[in-house]
């Protein structure tokens, strides 16, 4: 199924996630500061799951359009 690259990818963005997602880097986020209104740490915590989200949809849409051509 997913080989090579793009399995590379999806191991890479994996950790990626646990990194962000964990006590040092989350850390950062936490003051007390708002944006458009909103406070930052859930928001922050929405944008980098949506964006983590988007990156393995592409990767996995990008291997399969790769696959399909083949």
């Amino acid at each position: 199924m997913f080989q090579g690259l793009a399995a590379q990818r999806l191991v890479a963005l994996f950790f990626a996630g646990w990194a962000l997602f964990n006590f040092p880097l989350l850390a950062l986020w936490d003051h007390d500061v708002r944006v458009f209104g909103l406070p930052l740490f859930p928001l922050a915590l929405f944008v980098v799951w949506a964006l983590l989200i988007a990156a393995l949809a592409w990767v996995v849409e990008r291997d399969t359009d790769a696959s399909a051509t083949d």
